[in-house]
């Protein structure tokens, strides 16, 4: 399995197998904390080979600069790959909405990715005062 695409973005969208992603950022700003994010998104474009068929557990988890977790629980989905005979490979394009997340602290952040329990990636998310 390769994570070919792991981004934070505004919008993201899946159309029939194209992946459409729009915004890609790392620093949020704000006036104060703590302060609610409306909402953002996390992009995923994984590639599998035929020998990884099967059920797969995709969990994404953010935790502050003090490894405190920011979300109530971390986000899980289940999604199965399958290739048709003629294949050697299939994409898994994820988009995940996160919406109305509140963050208590700027600083540095982290948005891990981690597929069946093993740790495949980790993106920095900045949050910091906005300056007037």
């Amino acid at each position: 399995m390769k994570v070919e695409l792991f981004t934070i973005c505004d919008f993201a969208a899946d159309y029939g197998g194209k992946l459409n992603v729009v915004g890609i950022f790392d620093t949020i700003f704000a006036g104060q904390t703590p302060f609610v994010h409306p909402r953002w998104c996390v992009a995923l474009k994984l590639r599998f080979e035929k020998m990884e068929e099967g059920d797969k557990k995709i969990r994404l988890s953010l935790v502050d600069d003090d490894g405190k977790s920011v979300l109530e629980q971390p986000i899980e989905l289940n999604i199965n790959v399958k290739l048709s005979p003629d294949q050697n490979q299939s994409i898994a394009n994820i988009v995940l909405n996160l919406d109305r997340i509140q963050f208590n602290s700027f600083g540095e952040h982290a948005v891990d990715l981690a597929i069946n329990g093993r740790h495949e990636g980790r993106l920095s998310l900045f949050t910091s005062q906005r300056q007037c």
